[in-house]
């Protein structure tokens, strides 16, 4: 099974991509979140946001986990 990145759907402050990269590489979060800080004052903020924008527009949403066994069609 290949490896790929997500936004996270469990672990997400705004819109996941800190949480998916911490799960991509099995990394706690926190040191993405608090690598992204560093570059948001490195940059004058105005950059790193519009980096933090475009990966939240790439980076797809985890698929959604269906649960099967049971059918709520057949319940009336």
């Amino acid at each position: 099974m290949q490896k790929r990145l997500y936004k996270s759907q469990d672990n997400k402050v705004l819109a996941g991509v800190m949480g998916g990269l911490g799960e991509y590489f099995n990394i706690d979060p926190i040191i993405f979140r608090l690598g992204y800080l560093l570059v948001l004052v490195i940059t004058a903020v105005v950059p790193g946001i519009i980096i933090y924008i475009i990966a939240a527009l790439i980076i797809p949403d985890a698929p959604s986990v269906v649960v099967s066994g049971r059918d709520d069609a057949s319940t009336v």
